[in-house]
This record gives C-alpha cells, sequence and structure tokens, in this order.
C-alpha cells in the first residue's frame, strides 16, 4: 500500500518547452515528441538515402531511431521536463549528426542523432543558493539530538524548505537523482509533510530519490514512498559515534588504551586550546593552513557529502569550534574542527589534521579535550562522525556476503580507510544509533556510482 503524495507548489525559473505530469499525459506528450523528433530525422535523411538505400542501411537507420525513441520515451515517463536550453542543445547536436550523414559519417552521424534524444532529456540539476545559509543554520540551531545536522551547510548542497521556512531538506541532484543528505532539520512537526512534499517536486523533475545517512526513528518518514513506481528499501551503513558528555570517564580497563594515548600527550608537554573558526585572525589561520596541507598528500583537496564540511579555516560557517593542539614551543601539532547544532548542545567532529611527526595520542587528546571544554559550556553530546559497517570489522567468522563486502570496503582504502577509523573510534566505546541508506532497488548499480561520486570525487580547496 503506498502513501498519497502531496505536490508542493515549485518555483519553475526556466522557461519550460515539454513538461507533462501523471502516465497517460506523459505518453502523450511522448508521441507527440517521438513524431517530430522521427519525422525531422527521416524527412532530412530521405533526400540522400532514397535512391540507394539498402537492407543494411535500413536496418541502422531504424535502430538509430528507435533508439532516440526510447531514450526521448524513457525521459517523458521520467517525468523530466524540457527546458529551452535543452531543446537548443539536443537541435544543436541533431543538425550536427545529420551533417555528419550528408558528409558520409554514417556512424559518426548515428552515435549524434541518439545523443540529441539523449540531450533533450538530460536531467535538470539543483543550484546551491549560497544566500540560503543563514536560514539552515538557524534550522540546524534548533535542531536537537541529530549529530549529521551541521552538515547540511556543505555549500555544495540545496534545500527544500517547507512553506513557513520552519524545516528543510538538504540535498543534492546528480544525473537525474536527488540525493538526500541526512535527516529533516526544524521542526519536527512538520516532517512528514515536508517530506511527501519534497517527493512531490521530485516527481514533478523527474528526479529519483535516494536517502544517505538517514537515522532509525526517520525511518517511517521515507519507507514506502511513491514516486516514479520507487519503493524505498533499507540498507544499514552504519552507526553514530556519541559520546555522553554527562557521564564521560576514562576509568576502567575498557579505557586504558584512551587513557594511556592521552598521558603521552601530556608528556611531551602538549596543551590545547577551543576557539571559534570565525574568530581566528590571519596569523592564526596561515599557521593552521600549514598543518592542514601538511598532514596528507590528500591535503589539497576537499571530499566528501553526507558526513562533512567544506571550506575549512575560511571563517565561513557559524557554529563551528577549532580545538588547536601546541607543544612546549608553542607550534601547532595538530587541530580538529567539529560543528555544533541544537543551541551548541551537539558538537560533532568534522574532520581532524595532524602534522607529520605529531605525538602519538595527539587525535585522542584533542577528543578528550573537547569533551571536557563542552561539558564545560553547556554541551551534552560529542559525535566522532561515524562508524562504518562495524558489525562486519567486527565478525571475525564472516560468511561469503560479509566476506565480499569486507574485501570491497578495503578497496576505498586510499581515500578513507574506515576499518582503520573504526579501530580509532572504538577506544571510546559510544557506538550509538543505526544510520540507512535508502534507494530502489532497481536502481542499485547508478546509485553506487552516484554515492561514490558524491563521496569520493576531490574538489580543489580553495583556502
Amino acid at each position: 500500500m503506498t502513501r498519497p503524495v502531496k505536490v508542493a507548489k515549485v518555483p519553475v525559473r526556466e522557461r519550460v518547452v515539454v513538461k507533462v505530469d501523471g502516465p497517460a499525459a506523459r505518453w502523450i506528450g511522448a508521441l507527440g515528441v517521438l513524431s517530430v523528433f522521427c519525422w525531422l530525422v527521416v524527412l532530412l535523411a530521405h533526400d540522400r538515402h532514397h535512391a540507394d538505400w539498402d537492407a543494411d542501411g535500413r536496418l541502422a537507420w531504424s535502430l538509430t531511431i528507435l533508439s532516440g525513441v526510447v531514450l526521448i520515451a524513457r525521459g517523458i515517463f521520467l517525468g523530466r521536463p524540457v527546458t529551452a536550453a535543452h531543446a537548443t542543445a539536443a537541435m544543436i547536436v541533431l543538425l550536427v549528426g545529420l551533417a555528419s550523414h550528408v558528409l558520409s559519417f554514417e556512424l559518426f552521424g548515428s552515435i549524434l542523432i541518439v545523443a540529441a534524444a539523449w540531450v533533450l532529456m538530460w536531467p535538470t540539476a539543483s543550484r546551491p543558493r549560497p544566500e540560503d545559509l543563514p536560514r539552515i543554520w538557524a534550522l540546524i540551531n534548533a535542531t536537537h539530538g541529530d549529530p549529521l545536522a551541521p552538515f547540511a551547510m556543505q555549500s555544495l548542497k540545496s534545500y527544500y524548505f517547507n512553506a513557513d521556512g520552519t524545516a528543510a531538506i538538504a540535498y543534492r541532484t546528480r544525473i537525474g537523482f536527488a540525493v538526500v543528505s541526512g535527516d529533516p532539520l526544524g521542526d519536527e512537526a512538520q516532517f512528514p509533510q515536508l517530506v511527501a512534499d519534497f517527493v512531490g517536486m521530485c516527481h514533478t523533475r523527474g528526479w529519483r530519490i535516494m536517502v544517505l545517512c538517514c537515522s532509525e526513528p526517520r525511518l517511517p518518514l521515507w519507507k514506502d514512498v511513491a514516486v516514479v513506481g520507487q519503493t524505498m528499501r533499507t540498507i544499514p551503513i552504519g552507526r553514530d559515534v556519541v559520546i555522553d558528555v554527562g557521564a564521560f570517564d576514562m576509568v576502567g580497563r575498557k579505557y586504558r588504551n584512551l587513557r594511556q594515548a592521552v598521558q603521552r600527550t601530556h608528556n611531551f608537554g602538549i596543551t590545547t586550546e577551543v576557539i571559534a573558526e570565525q574568530a581566528i585572525d590571519d596569523a592564526l589561520q596561515a599557521e593552521l593552513a600549514k598543518v592542514l596541507y601538511a598532514s596528507h598528500s590528500g591535503a589539497h583537496t576537499e571530499r566528501g557529502f553526507s558526513m562533512i564540511l567544506d571550506r575549512a579555516l575560511e571563517r565561513r560557517y557559524p557554529g563551528i569550534q577549532l580545538i588547536i593542539g601546541r607543544d612546549a614551543s608553542g607550534q601547532v601539532q595538530g587541530f580538529h574542527r567539529y560543528a555544533t547544532a541544537g543551541g551548541g548542545r551537539d558538537i560533532t567532529l568534522d574532520v581532524p589534521w595532524r602534522r607529520p611527526g605529531a605525538p602519538n595520542g595527539i587525535d585522542e587528546r584533542l577528543t578528550v579535550d573537547m569533551v571536557h571544554a563542552a561539558k564545560a559550556t553547556g554541551g551534552e553530546r560529542v559525535s566522532l562522525a561515524f562508524a562504518a559497517f562495524p558489525d562486519i570489522f567486527n565478525n571475525k567468522d564472516r560468511g561469503l556476503v560479509q566476506t565480499v563486502a569486507y574485501k570491497a570496503i578495503h578497496l576505498l582504502d586510499p581515500w578513507i580507510a574506515l576499518e582503520s577509523l573504526y579501530r580509532y573510534l572504538r577506544k571510546f566505546h559510544a557506538l550509538g544509533g543505526q544510520r540507512y541508506a535508502l534507494l530502489s532497488l532497481r536502481h542499485v548499480l547508478p546509485a553506487f556510482v552516484v554515492l561514490l561520486s558524491l563521496e569520493f570525487m576531490p574538489r580543489r580547496r580553495q583556502l
């Protein structure tokens, strides 16, 4: 049984040439567009081929037209709007393809004719709006108990707000998918209607939906959502790591390794301080930037989508705290970047950086001192990012499926060593709630490509 979806009124900024909705209307529109497409191609090609078309030529031409027909029918059935930019680009590609046929470049021309249909139905994309940052920050600051809420500020994300701006969804589009990042923000009472309206908006634009890092309490918002015949399935991908600030101590045998790591930094003379990122001056920014760029070979680029911010040290985002570790001579040996939500009650690790050769245990020391600083300022929870697939790493008797998954996870080691990260996070004994990816099983392969590109495609750091 699917739930009814209410469609929100969505402002359209581009001039729409063809836009259809509903199965019957889509097929009617498809027939119209396909008729024009076929008529134009056949008419312009006939003059050259009518006298000497052989069976092979007719077959090749029929396959070319059929391929274009299928692409256009698929796009219109998904509800993808055709904008003026789409139509112009498709016409140019089509004319070049026909010209290639006239010049006897048959294969190249056929490829271009099919490409014209592909361009015509290329999905539209959302565009980030930097001016929305104050609005989304206000919702983040009003959201409690969600350690991933601050990552909605990432500059590449777009936002869908409800009518009165009291709730929002952060997302990003790629090749026809709207990928939602984490849970909705703001007023919880508005979430069901917000999700329904967001689904309706995606439906009008032909976007298929994926949700990445959905928490368990928010699963009912998305499960069994009907959009373009899509049924959302849940895939567990890991667990939050959240330290209860009020209950945290390092007493007992289970914290032995953590205590030893922190003590090594005290012996080395490490001291720490916490400062707001927006409060750092140019001299401190330059000093920290040297540590950032020296920290590892990939520091000149940024990666990530769902559980990371960007623009480190640019003083762009509100609510960002830095904890800096210096040695006895005053040189910065490492620093962590934390983001806040819920009026400062929720504090979440963004990215840690350390100078090569920094003393062992500096990351543990910075984390422990941040917990103490949070306790002094009214913080309730400190999140240490996310432990991906902990059950796979903990299980020594893996079956075939888990063994294949374990080996596949290690293929990502050049970008993120998930098992090493889990071994580090385990020292804090703070595994929290489960997180899920939600997607249609029909779209697993394209979804895998989309998610890998969002999380691991490098972007040049602008600092």
